[in-house]
């Protein structure tokens, strides 16, 4: 059963007022009483339930159906996304690509590398997958230069997010690229024009200015747990402490060979979502079998356990790793990512149980008739349903959907169209918080408190967005 056959019959004041209670009353909790995030999440997801009346018979399969589709988004994302991290992080990978982009880039000028980087790879591929991709670089250049991981983290997290919000083939910009009839042309070059600014100013100068602000230590998440290697390559991968000599006698791979494969899992997705746009446009037959292969080796899980496979041999067997060695290597990894991932699964389990309550279809209709310019009113609806609900797909599909026939009838022209596409997908942005689940993913992964991530990663979200629709205001009016 799919959640979103279940509705509340409860009116729009009610269903704001629990949306509203249950925000706050899950910050109380794990904040001021402290109790675990996995308890709270489930605890007021379901008494959220009760209070929107969802039937009583149809909760449990609302909170099922919010996790485990949750769960299926991320939990093999992020599982081989810490198994290839360890790979490259033990081998030594990690620590020759960084020490290549310092020397390249200079000590000043890392944070700025790798958000550049950042902008490149988060083109064509999703926010989840290319962050797990580049979190062991960021981890590693960060442990080399010092000044706390955020410093690094922001700037690269930042960029791939803003490339994610504003450009096609991602889906809410795909998704507000079609409800309001605008050509995907014009929104890809308009959006790379807003998204460098964007960055630039929202996650890259704020990023580096709180990073300095909240020093907090590279976290041992992705490299499962201290660094510590037998030395030799051989051994159950919890022996001597080798330091900065990771690999033991084992020389570290080339900066070259490291940085093809992080191009691999880019490549594979890339090639996905080229054919799935050339399918959709109508450019390539629905029926060819070789492109139906094709894309499912590019589909993002995919491609990431074909990554995991090819590092495996050529950063493990190739270089003298025993199976043995690789098998311990990759539990170690697994075992400290359980709470990342239970806890992000439980965040969409609320966000689950505030869709299926009925807030967004309230909430849209209440705010149909805004009174504001059109522009205006389309970031300010966007940006609404993405506070209370939680989710920026449904946030800017929702808010597509509601305000396409005025846009439509607007009769505005190319640009404008374009330019109402960038402030819809700004307006998805903002304010990420409990009710997210990339809010908690992002938080975890970094070992972050939810104060931290409120002040670090739901700030600079939000700048993204309020920028990036500021920069969208600024070509509609330019076109009128």
């Amino acid at each position: 059963m799919k959640t979103e056959e279940v509705q509340s019959t409860l009116g729009t004041l009610p269903l704001l007022l629990i949306a509203g209670a249950a925000v706050l009353a899950l910050l109380f909790l794990i904040i001021r009483v402290k109790i675990h995030p996995l308890i709270v999440l489930p605890l007021v997801s379901l008494g959220t339930a009760f209070a929107a009346r969802v039937p009583t018979d149809e909760i449990v399969d609302v909170l099922i159906d919010g996790f485990g589709g949750t769960l299926g988004e991320v939990a093999l994302l992020v599982g081989f996304g810490v198994m290839f991290a360890r790979i490259v992080e033990i081998s030594g990978g990690a620590q020759a690509l960084s020490d290549t982009m310092i020397r390249l880039f200079g000590e000043k000028r890392a944070p700025l590398a790798l958000g550049v980087a950042s902008l490149l790879f988060g083109f064509p591929i999703f926010f989840d997958a290319a962050l797990m991709v580049m979190l062991p670089i960021v981890f590693a250049v960060a442990r080399r230069l010092g000044g706390g991981v955020l410093r690094y983290a922001l700037p690269a997290a930042a960029a791939l997010s803003t490339m994610h919000i504003f450009l096609p083939p991602h889906p809410g910009a795909v998704a507000a690229t079609v409800f309001l009839g605008a050509d995907v042309g014009l929104v890809v070059l308009l959006g790379v024009l807003i998204a460098g600014p964007t960055w630039y100013i929202s996650g890259y100068l704020y990023g580096i200015w709180i990073g300095g602000r909240i020093v907090l230590p590279v976290p041992e998440l992705l490299t499962g747990g201290p660094r510590k290697e037998t030395a030799g390559g051989s051994g159950d991968g919890s022996g001597g402490d080798t330091g900065g000599d990771p690999g033991g006698d084992i020389a570290p791979p080339k900066a070259s060979t490291v940085l093809l494969l992080l191009l691999l899992p880019l490549g594979l997705i890339f090639l996905n979502t080229g054919l799935r746009t050339a399918v959709d446009t109508g450019a390539l037959a629905k029926d060819l079998a070789w492109a139906d292969v094709l894309r499912v080796l590019g589909s993002t899980p995919v491609a990431l356990l074909i990554t995991v496979i090819t590092a495996s041999y050529v950063l493990g067997t190739r270089r003298g790793r025993s199976r043995d060695f690789l098998e311990d290597l990759y539990d170690n990894a697994l075992k400290p990512i359980a709470p990342v991932v239970l806890i992000t699964g439980a965040g969409g389990m609320f966000g689950s149980v505030l869709v299926t309550s009925g807030i967004g279809d309230a909430l849209a209709n209440t705010l149909r008739d805004t009174g504001l310019p059109l522009i205006v009113s389309t970031f300010v609806v966007a940006a609404i349903l993405r506070i209370a609900l939680g989710t920026a797909t449904v946030a800017i599909t929702t808010s597509a959907g509601l305000l396409s026939a005025s846009v439509l009838a607007a009769g505005l022209n190319p640009v404008q169209t374009a330019a109402m596409v960038l402030a819809l997908a700004g307006g998805s942005a903002v304010v990420p918080h409990v009710n997210d689940a990339s809010f908690w993913l992002f938080g975890k992964l970094l070992g972050m408190d939810i104060p931290t991530t409120f002040r670090t990663w739901t700030v600079i979200k939000t700048l993204i967005g309020v920028v990036g629709f500021l920069f969208a205001w600024v070509v509609y009016a330019l076109a009128s």
